[in-house]
């Protein structure tokens, strides 16, 4: 079992955000194949695997922000408000901007060869594309050009780092001051309850106006939902006993979770016509509230369980961690352009699925290996610059062994105390241990922090069905 202590660094959470990067290409290769419209659709598609695919998709944006907004946090008390929103700008614009105009354009071409079966040559598209063309239309539903596809996350993560980076300056010591009320009240069932309770509120009252766009400027209930989680991250960066807690309740979060799922499944292909009209509503009130209790419970188990089973560096944690932005850029133009290829082959679904997923992480990472070697690549895919002796250094991976040995272990009888108070659920156990081991000492943990610190996380733009 590991114990948070001053100077830690937080490596479960690293591994959580590469492990969800996985899940990620899975459920980008499932857009291609379920009833919802998407870039490009399978001859196959259907609601068959629509089930697995609502798995993943209530919590695992929500966990992406919320690790997220615990990097801002560290990075910002490292580096300081100027610098930090320098290096978080250069870090998240210039991929973006490269992604817009250099790599989703295929996916728009692909989408509109399907769509609208645009004869043109891709030269010729892109000329429509980079003048704003607005005429590839099905009825009302119109291709906005240029678009930012799967990187909509990257604009919402820079947008919410200026809103924190100002909430900030503004509160001061305040922020700190709201770190612990907040921190004090995510305690035992609290931890899944209240947050629930305020996502649940905001889906609620925003969802019913507020359609999923990933437009930015009108996509009220998204920001709601995300930013919160954003800054939920940001206020518990600093407060170990926060993620002791979530390994702590780990088991339930997860039955909630997968209770919630089961639950969902079932409303989900529940006929409407067999409900009266004048009950609908409220049946959707509760779908939403469900949803919301699903993926907040989801994240909180994801968090227990990796604090238990993922807290060790490696040299794979430190080589994937490199590779997640570069190859999150990449990978849904290489399955819309692979799935619209692959069609004349008429591939059975399951192994065409499986060629789509190997195949993209293939050259995924076949293309990271020539990114991370080329200098003037590196910054247009979100990676820090080369060093000067030309090594290619794992990005981000800031020296932990060397800090080790500065750091002094707790001493045994804290360890014991914080053990004991996990074990048996003993509050009192654990405070005492706090006291011995204070979690205002922490903010050091994110001194050399990886997550997310220097590049974007990785996201996707269609889910629940965008």
């Amino acid at each position: 079992m590991q114990i948070d202590r001053p100077g830690s660094r937080l490596f479960f959470l690293d591994w959580i955000r590469i492990l969800a990067f996985f899940v990620l290409i899975l459920y980008h290769v499932g857009m291609y194949y379920v009833s919802d419209d998407w870039h490009v659709k399978s001859p196959h598609a259907g609601t068959a695997i629509e089930p697995l695919m609502l798995l993943s998709s209530p919590w695992r944006l929500g966990l992406l922000f919320m690790v997220a907004g615990v990097a801002a946090s560290c990075m910002l008390g490292k580096h300081g408000t100027a610098v930090f929103l320098r290096k978080r700008s250069w870090r998240l614009l210039v991929p973006l901007l490269f992604g817009m105009f250099v790599v989703v354009p295929p996916q728009a071409y692909y989408e509109v060869v399907e769509k609208v079966a645009y004869a043109g040559s891709y030269a010729q598209f892109m000329q429509l594309y980079l003048t704003s063309h607005d005429g590839f239309c099905r009825g009302s539903d119109c291709l906005i050009m240029p678009t930012w596809n799967h990187l909509w996350f990257v604009a919402y993560l820079w947008v919410y780092t200026l809103v924190f980076a100002a909430i900030v300056h503004m509160s001061g010591a305040r922020f700190a001051a709201w770190s612990n009320v907040v921190a004090g009240w995510l305690s035992g069932w609290r931890i899944i309850v209240l947050p629930a309770a305020v996502l649940a509120v905001a889906r609620l009252v925003l969802q019913p106006h507020f359609e999923s766009t990933h437009a930015l400027i009108d996509d009220w209930f998204n920001h709601a939902h995300y930013f919160v989680l954003f800054a939920l991250g940001a206020l518990l960066a600093h407060k170990p006993l926060f993620w002791v807690r979530t390994d702590a309740i780990r088991w339930p979060a997860l039955g909630v979770a997968l209770g919630c799922w089961a639950a969902m499944v079932v409303a989900f292909a529940w006929p409407d016509a067999s409900i009266e009209r004048a009950v609908l509503e409220q049946v959707y009130n509760v779908q939403r509230v469900v949803y919301t209790l699903c993926g907040w419970s989801a994240i909180v188990a994801a968090c227990g369980f990796g604090h238990r089973h993922l807290y060790a560096d490696s040299s794979a944690r430190r080589y994937l961690g490199e590779a997640v932005f570069p190859v999150y850029i990449l990978h849904q133009t290489l399955i819309v352009a692979l799935a619209h290829n692959f069609k004349p082959a008429a591939l059975p679904p399951v192994t065409e699925a499986a060629a789509l997923a190997v195949l993209t992480l293939c050259i995924s990472f076949a293309a990271f290996e020539l990114v991370r070697r080329v200098p003037l690549l590196r910054p247009l895919f979100g990676l820090g610059t080369m060093p000067a002796s030309g090594h290619v250094k794992q990005h981000g991976d800031v020296v932990a062994n060397a800090a080790a040995k500065d750091e002094k272990m707790p001493d045994p009888v804290s360890m014991a105390q914080l053990v004991v108070g996990r074990v048996k659920g003993d509050a009192d156990g654990i405070k005492q241990a706090a006291r011995r081991q204070p979690e205002e000492a922490v903010p050091a943990q994110c001194r050399d922090q990886r997550l997310d610190a220097d590049n974007g996380q990785p996201a996707h733009d269609h889910v629940d069905g965008q």
